[in-house]
C-alpha cells in the first residue's frame, strides 16, 4: 500500500481538493498524541427559556430538558455545563464575551469609537494550531451585520464572536460560494457552473490515479468523500443561479429585501450548507479552528417555517412569561440544538484511523444570554461535545454559581495544548471537565 502525506491534494484546472484521513496516511503519523485536535464553536442568539433548558440532576444521572432532548442520542458525547457567566449588559456586549469572557467596552466620548476587550479563544488557538493547516481559522455565519445601536455600542459588533485582538473583530463569511471557493481553490466556480463542469470533473484524472494505488477501504472512503463534496457543490451552485422568489415576503421589518445572490433564502437550507462546509474543512484538515454564528447576536430571523412559531426570534425572546411566546421560543431553541446534534452525529461518522473526528475535537455550543426576556448573562446555556485533550463527556457539570466563562476558555486552551495560566478575565481552570 502506498504511503500518503496528510497534505496530499487532488488537482485539476483552477481547483485543488484536500483529502480526508486515509489508511495510506498512517505511516506518516508517529503517534496518537500527535493527531490533530480541533476546536469548533457554535453560537446561538437571544438566549433560551430557562425552565425548558435546565436539566434535573447532576453528574451522569441527569434528566434531559425539552430543549436539550435532541441530544439524548449523544448523551455519552456531551457535557452540559451550568453556572458560567459574563455579567455583560445587552446583546452586543454579551455576544462579544462568548469567546472572550470580556464584555465589549469603549472609552467614553471616544471619537474613533475603538472597542477594547480581549482576544477570543478561537483566534488564540488559531495562532498555534493554524501553523499546521492551510487556513488558520474559519469564521462562518448566516446573517450580515445590522445597523443600529444598543447601550451606545454598534449592533454590527454582534455579528461575530471572533476577535483577533483587543479592538479587531473578525467578520464571519456568510456566502456558501465564497467558503467553497476558499476550501477548494475553485476560483472559476461561476464559469464552471455555466459550462456544467463540476469540481470533480476537473480533478477526475487525479482522483482516478489515486484510486488505483490505495486499498479497497481507502477507495471506498475516497468515493464517499468525493460524493459528499459534489453534493455540497450542487447545493452551492443552486445559490449561484437561484430560482425566482415567487411571492417572496420580508422575514421581518429588518429584512425588507430578498437575500442577495449567493445567499440561500431559506434559513434552514443556509445553515445546513454552512455546517456541511464546516465538516469538509475539518475532515480534510484544512483548518482546525472554526466558529459558526448560527445567527447574528441580535437576530430577528423569522422562524415561521417551524410549526407553532410566528414572528422573529428576538421579539419572541421577550416573552414576559406568556405561554403564547415561551412555547415558540422553546421550539426555536430546540431547533438550534437539533442543528448541533446533526453536527455531532456527522463528526462521529468521520473516521480518523480508529477513532472519530468528534473524539479529537472540542465542540462548544453557547448563547450570549441565559434568558432573552431579562437579558441575564449568568448561568449561560453551555454544552461541550468531544473528548479532545482528555475531556470526559456524559455528564451534567454544575459549577459554583457565577463562575467566569473565561475559566472555560482557559480550560479549553490548556486541553488543546496551549501553555497558558490565565485567559482574559479567568480565575482558574475547570478541573471537573476531565
Amino acid at each position: 500500500m502506498m504511503a500518503l502525506n496528510r497534505r496530499t491534494l487532488l488537482r485539476g484546472m483552477a481547483a485543488s481538493v484536500a483529502l480526508p484521513y486515509l489508511e495510506a496516511m498512517s505511516p506518516a503519523r508517529t503517534s496518537a498524541a500527535e493527531a490533530p485536535k480541533r476546536f469548533i464553536a457554535l453560537f446561538q442568539p437571544n438566549g433560551v427559556y430557562p425552565p425548558a433548558w435546565d436539566v434535573r440532576g447532576s453528574g451522569a444521572s441527569y434528566e434531559f430538558s425539552p430543549i436539550l432532548e435532541p441530544l439524548r442520542v449523544h448523551r455519552g458525547d456531551i457535557q452540559i455545563i451550568s453556572n458560567l457567566g459574563t455579567n455583560a449588559k445587552g446583546h452586543v456586549a454579551a455576544t462579544s464575551a462568548v469567546l472572550t469572557g470580556t464584555p465589549l467596552q469603549v472609552t467614553a466620548n471616544d471619537p474613533a469609537f475603538v472597542p477594547r476587550m480581549g482576544i477570543s479563544i478561537d483566534q488564540l488557538l488559531a495562532q498555534k494550531l493554524g501553523q499546521s493547516t492551510r487556513i488558520a481559522s474559519l469564521e462562518l455565519g448566516t446573517e450580515p451585520p445590522r445597523a443600529g445601536g444598543e447601550n451606545n455600542l454598534p449592533i454590527s459588533f454582534a455579528s461575530t464572536v471572533s476577535w483577533s485582538g483587543p479592538s479587531t473583530k473578525v467578520d464571519p463569511e456568510i456566502s456558501p460560494r465564497a467558503v467553497f471557493d476558499r476550501l477548494f481553490g475553485a476560483k472559476d466556480a461561476r464559469q464552471a457552473a455555466l459550462e456544467n463542469k463540476s469540481l470533480l470533473d476537473r480533478i477526475l484524472e487525479d482522483s482516478k490515479r489515486l484510486s488505483r494505488k490505495v486499498s479497497a477501504a481507502d477507495k471506498r472512503k475516497l468515493d464517499e468523500y468525493l460524493t459528499s463534496v459534489r453534493d455540497v457543490e450542487k447545493r452551492v451552485e443552486r445559490t449561484l443561479a437561484p430560482a425566482p422568489e415567487t411571492g417572496w415576503k420580508p422575514l421581518s421589518k429588518i429584512t425588507m429585501e430578498p437575500p442577495p445572490e449567493g445567499i440561500p433564502s431559506k434559513r434552514d437550507v443556509h445553515l445546513r450548507l454552512m455546517m456541511d462546509l464546516l465538516l469538509l474543512a475539518l475532515q480534510t484538515d484544512t483548518t482546525r479552528v472554526v466558529t459558526l454564528m448560527m445567527a447574528h447576536g441580535f437576530s430577528r430571523q423569522n422562524f415561521s417555517f417551524l410549526e407553532g412559531v410566528k414572528g422573529d426570534h428576538h421579539s419572541i425572546s421577550h416573552h414576559k412569561e406568556s405561554p403564547e411566546l415561551t412555547l415558540p421560543y422553546t421550539i426555536v431553541s430546540r431547533w438550534y440544538i437539533s442543528q448541533y446534534a446533526y453536527l455531532i452525529e456527522r463528526m462521529k461518522q468521520i473516521d480518523e484511523g480508529g477513532t472519530s473526528l468528534l473524539d479529537r475535537s472540542i465542540v462548544l455550543y453557547a448563547c450570549e444570554l441565559r434568558d432573552g426576556n431579562g437579558h441575564t448573562t449568568r448561568n449561560l446555556p453551555i454544552v461541550l461535545a468531544g473528548r479532545a485533550g482528555g475531556l470526559k463527556p456524559g455528564r451534567h457539570v454544575a459549577l459554583e454559581a457565577n463562575t467566569p466563562l473565561a475559566n472555560l476558555h482557559l480550560t479549553i486552551a490548556q486541553r488543546m495544548g496551549l501553555e497558558l495560566d490565565k485567559f482574559n478575565t479567568s480565575t482558574g481552570v475547570l478541573s471537573d471537565l476531565a
